[in-house]
């Protein structure tokens, strides 16, 4: 399995592990299928003719039936931080390339490139006699580049800046820069509010990191940086003061 190493906002490396392709392929073939099975549910609630994972019905009504094709990606990457339903059944997940969580624009740019990407309507103009037959490679253009690409991506990852990484002995990787604090938690450090998002970000990814592999040398690291960054001092152990930063973030941002 190919991995890649990737420069954190903190000028500390981390190592992701790159989805393989059969494991990119499989969530992809997976995620197809439940559009079918929305879009066939729906077309049988309405009594619409259907093809696939759209309407035969060229009116308002079938296109509406089929727009959970068009926006199923982008509405599950964006709801759950950069999984779908196939990408949580391989477990796998979108990330910048930066080592942290994809922006919304990155999961919009992918979500436009995938028109690119996997342009089903090629295949199915082909079919179709619109087409001519050698137009029909076309459609597995963004196949073609995870095979081809270093880091297994796609046209859309490439220009939105991201990657699929593999998470890989059940990774107990955390979503969201947010976390649970007790209703009477008391912050020790206000200065936790100089850091960027894009910091915030990475932190807890360097924290996931730091419990799965028990690398208290990054922690010391990072956490030797922050103080720099932020000019603060702390009594409490690397790992310690880190997960106590992220509880502090998540009560000032969200008094």
């Amino acid at each position: 399995m190919s991995s890649v190493k990737l420069d954190t906002g903190f000028n500390i490396e981390i190592e992701f592990n790159v989805a393989p392709f059969h494991k990119r392929l499989m969530a992809w073939i997976i995620d197809l299928l439940i559009c079918w099975l929305i879009v066939r549910a729906l077309a049988y609630l309405t009594d619409t003719p259907s093809f696939f994972v759209w309407t035969n019905v060229w009116e308002i009504k079938g296109l509406l039936l089929s727009l959970p094709l068009l926006f199923y990606h982008l509405f599950c990457e964006v709801a759950t931080n950069g999984r779908s339903i196939g990408k949580i059944a391989m477990n796998c997940k979108v990330i910048s390339a930066d080592g942290g969580q994809a922006s919304l624009g990155q999961y919009l740019i992918r979500w436009v490139f995938r028109l690119i990407d996997f342009p089903y309507w090629i295949a199915f103009a082909v079919m179709l006699g619109v087409m001519p037959w050698w137009t029909m490679p076309l459609s597995f253009a963004g196949l073609a580049c995870v095979i081809l690409s270093p880091h297994s991506q796609r046209i859309g990852d490439i220009v939105a800046g991201t990657l699929l990484i593999d998470l890989r002995n059940n990774m107990s990787w955390q979503d969201t820069v947010f976390t649970e604090i007790e209703e009477a938690y008391q912050p020790r450090y206000p200065q936790v509010m100089q850091l960027s998002d894009r910091d915030i970000n990475t932190l807890k990814t360097i924290i996931t990191a730091v419990r799965k592999n028990d690398n208290q040398q990054l922690a010391l690291r990072v956490s030797d940086r922050i103080k720099s960054k932020i000019k603060m001092e702390s009594e409490e152990a690397p790992l310690d003061f880190l997960e106590t930063l992220l509880k502090d973030y998540n009560y000032y941002a969200t008094r």
